[in-house]
């Protein structure tokens, strides 16, 4: 490809890209359709086309899956994965190739078809010279929501662990993306019964969610009520009642931008409270959380 030609495509690819990140998705698509002419048109054997054409493929089928054209993704992301066929070069790519046409099956709620996607994209980042080790973490956590939405625990668990190990060794267990895994964790063993794994899973994220965001967070807030539940199922119902007060708290003092979450946790709360007997205080505070989401 001569230069002026590779110039004008990303002139393109960068428009895209700015576009995108000012929220103008369908003028973005516009130029990642005149960028996929572009690249089609100069396409050859030459690997230098073919690796502008799978990206900007790539580009488009990101954008379409953001816009909710999941097919339109899925088909993008599926002739990019043919051009790069046999490219130990392009592991990477590849990679987040699978990882893309994954989210587009997700969207069409084909579960089947996420975890074959899912489970391509952790062979090619773990094929990778070194390994991806990030990209596999991220991959097997969605692997793990994935299964547990389908109700294969041990698989859940499974894809769980291997992403917290990971976390942990490129990370380490003060991180976020670990206090994310933990909870993630967390709620499969509380599912599957295992009570006291599930306490401590919540319990070390919310350790570290608080030291990194504080209290006035909504993972903090999530957290607080996640281990509430899991406190529950192991007895300690007066330490549960603190942290359910922590979550109502956190999640009242963010407002009506996480609606669904406060009326989630004022509904744990409040059964909770329902079942120690103290039902006028439940149906204070359901007023009181009624009051805050019709004025804010």
């Amino acid at each position: 490809m001569d230069t002026p030609t590779a110039n004008f495509i990303q002139i393109l690819q960068d428009r895209v890209e700015s576009l995108r990140q000012d929220g103008n998705l369908h003028e973005a698509l516009h130029a990642a359709n005149a960028a996929n002419e572009k690249c089609q048109h100069e396409l050859s054997p030459d690997l230098d086309t073919i690796d502008a054409f799978s990206t900007a493929l790539e580009t488009r089928a990101g954008l379409f899956l953001e816009l909710g054209q999941c097919e339109d993704a899925i088909e993008d992301a599926k002739h990019a994965i043919d051009q790069l066929d046999n490219r130990p070069d392009r592991l990477g790519q590849v990679g987040r190739l699978y990882a893309l046409l994954g989210a587009a099956y997700d969207g069409q709620d084909r579960p089947d078809k996420v975890i074959w996607a899912w489970q391509a994209a952790v062979n090619y980042f773990e094929k990778h010279e070194p390994p991806l080790l990030m990209d596999v973490a991220a991959m097997t956590n969605n692997l793990g929501f994935t299964a547990k939405a389908c109700g294969d625990l041990d698989a859940a668990e499974d894809y769980f662990l291997k992403s917290l190990e990971i976390m942990h060794a490129e990370v380490g267990k003060d991180h976020e993306e670990t206090a994310a895994v933990s909870n993630n964790l967390g709620a499969v063993y509380l599912a599957a019964g295992y009570l006291e794994q599930a306490r401590e899973m919540h319990m070390m994220a919310l350790e570290t969610r608080r030291e990194i965001f504080g209290e006035s967070h909504p993972d903090t807030a999530q957290s607080h009520n996640n281990l509430a539940l899991a406190l529950l199922k192991t007895g300690d119902r007066t330490w549960a009642r603190k942290h359910f007060e922590k979550a109502l708290t956190g999640f009242e003092s963010l407002g009506a931008s996480h609606s669904d979450d406060l009326e989630a946790v004022a509904s744990n709360y409040c059964d909770f409270l329902k079942e120690e007997g103290e039902e006028s205080l439940s149906e204070v505070i359901a007023g009181r959380v009624k009051i805050l989401l019709e004025t804010t």
